[in-house]
């Protein structure tokens, strides 16, 4: 009922920028908390960022003062706004968002995306 696409990831080098996008498609009436997570190889999947319906953000320790996550309500889409990116952020990004559909009213569930890769070259 539900899918979450993301682009925008790829290989880029050292102080670099990318921009990445995930749109919320199918039977929605509405999303709280939209996030992205990262993963890299043989370690946890950690928290990026997270921004609340009332635009609200959360970022991970690593991540600020260069990253910046945004919304877009009337797309049903979050950014990731990434600057001064390192190796370190070498990782599959996945978005996260808890949403209510018409189908499902007052009960919220969480959805993940396929994941994008960035991958940041020294």
């Amino acid at each position: 009922q539900v899918q979450l696409v993301e682009f925008g990831g790829g290989l880029v080098q050292a102080g670099g920028s990318l921009r990445l996008s995930c749109a919320a498609s199918g039977s929605i009436l509405s999303i709280n908390t939209m996030a992205w997570y990262r993963q890299a190889p043989g370690k946890q999947r950690e928290l990026v960022a997270r921004i609340t319906s009332g635009d609200n953000t959360v970022y991970g320790d690593s991540v600020k003062g260069r990253f910046t996550i945004s919304r877009d309500n009337a797309k049903n889409t979050v950014y990731l706004q990434t600057t001064g990116l390192q190796p370190e952020d070498t990782a599959v990004y996945y978005c996260n968002a808890l949403i209510t559909t018409i189908h499902d009213r007052g009960i919220s569930r969480s959805y993940w995306g396929q994941g994008t890769q960035v991958t940041v070259s020294s």
